[in-house]
């Protein structure tokens, strides 16, 4: 009875997890007793925690040292005396019984399961007398559609039950091992956007913060020293190789090395007003947000500007949310042309970087938390960023 429950748990794990918990909660009862609900129940939520259990290490992808760490969780899911957990060329763990008897003969009975992505029971054809196994059951481990491995069920003797949970936990597995490549999918997407941000960082910015520092080598040679830290720093902070995220304080840190540069080509012409709310600056935000949105707010406002252009950025604390305002009065743009720029199909002299850091907001936090821009030919640009302050996964290095 347990083992069909199993089965059928297995196959409805993702609706039943929260009725799962609720199920498995003991309330205690005046005496000092507790309620253990039904069998059923029981079964429900000792399924439930136990692969709960094995998911953690099944995201890191199908190693070795994975197989290994979740393969006596799935032997407990699948009540059975031993299991084998393979890829397509070794078996990564045992666990259980017999494995003198029967390790070394694994891959080569689960050749047509890793040919043919589909389960086979055979008999163990042990040898030994004493052998407690004498039957197995191997479901195929599938990903992206490809056949990456195997898990082996053994017991004594042949068991309908065991074969269709088999079946059901090897699938539950290959749905974890999806995520996990979604998971690599992800990070090498957020990296490569990273990279085509750094690329749009403006050859002429960089070149013409080292005529800035220059010009002041012979008529200030302090100002030129202190400017060309701001300039190592910030291009240390911008091309840094590790970590998808930062803090808003050191996104604001390099913004603030990124405006004492540009200060230094444009004098007065340019004027930035921060005001920022301490309790907001350890917030956790995607890598390189901010700065793509000030370089663009510093660009539109100086561009064909006669007179003094002024630009203004806000963190302030909104309750569960930080919301960042970067604001500038230059010559704005039009909404249908920022619209495409948004899905992409601008150039990056018509809005430096929004359409990336738009998406990686998204892709963080949710469609929720896209930037919110108000524009308009002559009218400057506003642009507002809400940031949780706590998401699951989502921290600094």
């Amino acid at each position: 009875m347990t083992g069909t429950v199993t089965a059928t748990l297995l196959a409805l794990c993702p609706v039943l997890l929260a009725a799962g918990f609720l199920v498995g909660r003991r309330t205690a009862h005046p005496a000092g007793r507790s309620d253990v609900g039904t069998p059923v129940e029981r079964a429900t939520f000792e399924t439930l925690h136990t692969a709960s259990l094995a998911a953690p290490a099944l995201r890191a992808g199908l190693t070795e040292d994975t197989a290994r760490k979740s393969a006596r969780r799935l032997r407990t899911l699948l009540g059975t005396d031993a299991l084998a957990v393979t890829n397509r060329s070794a078996v990564l763990a045992w666990d259980g019984a017999a494995e003198q008897q029967h390790a070394a003969h694994v891959l080569g009975q689960v050749v047509p399961v890793l040919a043919g992505g589909r389960s086979v029971a055979f008999d163990c054809g042990c040898a030994d007398v004493d052998c407690p196994l004498r039957w197995a059951v191997a479901a195929p481990v599938v990903a992206d559609g490809r056949v990456l491995g195997s898990l082996v069920a053994y017991a004594p003797h042949e068991s309908a039950v065991l074969a269709r949970a088999t079946d059901e936990v090897a699938r539950w597995v290959s749905v974890q091992l999806e995520l996990a490549e979604l998971d690599r999918s992800r990070t090498r997407l957020i990296e490569a956007e990273i990279k085509a941000l750094r690329a749009q960082i403006s050859p002429h910015f960089i070149f013409n913060s080292l005529a800035a520092i220059a010009s002041f080598v012979r008529t200030d040679p302090e100002r030129a020293r202190e400017l060309l830290l701001e300039f190592a720093d910030f291009t240390r902070y911008s091309f840094r190789k590790h970590g998808e995220f930062t803090t808003l304080a050191d996104e604001l840190h390099s913004i603030d090395q990124y405006l004492a540069l540009v200060r230094a080509r444009f004098g007065d012409r340019l004027s930035v007003t921060l005001q920022i709310a301490p309790e907001v600056l350890p917030v956790t935000l995607p890598f390189l947000c901010l700065q793509p949105l000030v370089e663009n707010a510093v660009k539109h406002g100086l561009e064909g500007a006669v007179t003094r252009s002024r630009i203004t950025i806000g963190a302030t604390d909104a309750g569960a949310e930080a919301e960042v305002v970067i604001e500038d009065d230059g010559v704005g743009m039009d909404p249908a042309e920022l619209r495409a720029v948004l899905r992409g199909e601008g150039g990056a002299s018509h809005g430096i970087g929004l359409s990336n850091v738009d998406e990686r907001l998204r892709q963080v936090f949710g469609d929720a938390y896209g930037l919110v821009i108000e524009t308009g030919i002559g009218a400057g640009t506003k642009i507002t960023i809400r940031i949780p302050k706590y998401r699951a996964g989502v921290y600094a290095p």
